[in-house]
C-alpha cells in the first residue's frame, strides 16, 4: 500500500509540475524575453485578471499551493508569485495559510505511510536536534521554522517532526507563526518586482536596486538571516 501511494504521489507531483511549467511557458513569447515592454504587458494583463477575479484566484492559488507543498514542491517560488499576484499583505496571508496546510498534509502522509522509512533516512543525520524538540516541540519547532529550517530543503523540513512524533496541532501553529517573517519578506520582494515593472518604462539595474520595493525587502532579508544565525548558534549548535 505504501509503495503504491509513494508511486502515486511521485507521478502526481510530476504531473502538477509539468502542467504548471507547460501553462507558464506556452503563454510566454520566448523571442520577446529581452524586451522590457513585454514584461509590462504581462504585468498589466496579470494585474487586470487578478483584480477582476480576486476571490477565485486566491482559491486557485490556495489549492495549488497545498498540492505543491504536499508533493514536496519548493516554497520560495510560491512566495515570490503570491507577492507578484496579490501584493505583500494579501500574498503573505494566503501563502502562510496554504503552505502551512500543505506542510501539515505532507507531514500527515509521511507519518502515516513512511514513518519507518523517514526514520531510517533522517534519524542519524538529525538525531542531535530530536532532544531539543522533545523538550518543547512547539517552541523549538517555531524557532526552527523562523530561522528557515536550518538550511534544510523545504520538503525535508516538513518531514523531520516525524522523528519525534510531533502533535499535528503544534505542527500547524508553530509552522504558521514561524513562517510569517520570512514569507512576508519574500512576498514583499515579489510585490516590489511587480511595482517596478508597472512604474518603469525600461529596465535599469541601478534604478532597480535603489527602488524601495526592492532594497528594503533585501535589507529585511539580510536582517532576518543575521537574526537566524544568532538564534541557530544559541539553540541549535552542537555545544548546546
Amino acid at each position: 500500500m505504501s509503495k503504491n501511494l509513494k508511486i502515486f504521489l511521485g507521478i502526481s507531483y510530476l504531473i502538477i509540475l509539468f502542467s504548471f511549467l507547460y501553462f507558464i511557458f506556452t503563454g510566454i513569447e520566448i523571442s520577446r524575453l529581452n524586451d522590457f515592454s513585454y514584461y509590462k504587458e504581462l504585468q498589466q494583463e496579470l494585474s487586470s485578471y487578478v483584480s477582476a477575479n480576486i476571490i477565485i484566484n486566491l482559491f486557485y492559488f490556495f489549492i495549488f499551493a497545498i498540492f505543491w507543498v504536499a508533493l514536496l514542491g519548493f516554497g520560495s517560488p510560491l512566495l515570490i508569485i503570491s507577492g507578484i499576484l496579490f501584493g505583500q499583505w494579501l500574498g503573505t496571508t494566503i501563502s502562510v495559510i496554504s503552505i502551512s496546510v500543505g506542510a501539515l498534509i505532507l507531514y500527515s502522509i509521511g507519518n502515516f505511510f513512511f514513518r519507518d522509512l523517514v526514520k531510517i533516512i533522517l534519524k542519524q543525520k538529525f538525531d542531535k536536534y530530536i532532544f531539543l524538540f522533545k523538550k518543547n516541540e512547539f517552541y523549538y519547532f517555531f524557532i526552527y521554522r523562523f530561522i528557515g529550517g536550518l538550511g534544510i530543503p523545504f520538503g525535508l523540513q516538513n518531514l523531520i517532526p516525524i522523528l519525534f512524533g510531533m502533535k499535528k496541532l503544534n505542527y500547524f501553529f508553530s509552522s504558521f507563526f514561524g513562517f510569517i517573517p520570512g514569507f512576508f519578506v519574500f512576498n514583499t520582494i515579489g510585490a516590489g518586482l511587480n511595482s517596478y515593472v508597472e512604474q518603469s518604462d525600461k529596465f535599469d539595474m541601478f534604478q532597480f536596486i535603489l527602488t524601495p520595493g526592492i532594497y528594503l525587502p533585501i535589507l529585511m532579508f539580510a536582517s532576518l538571516m543575521l537574526i537566524s544565525l544568532i538564534i541557530k548558534k544559541k539553540f541549535f549548535d552542537d555545544k548546546n
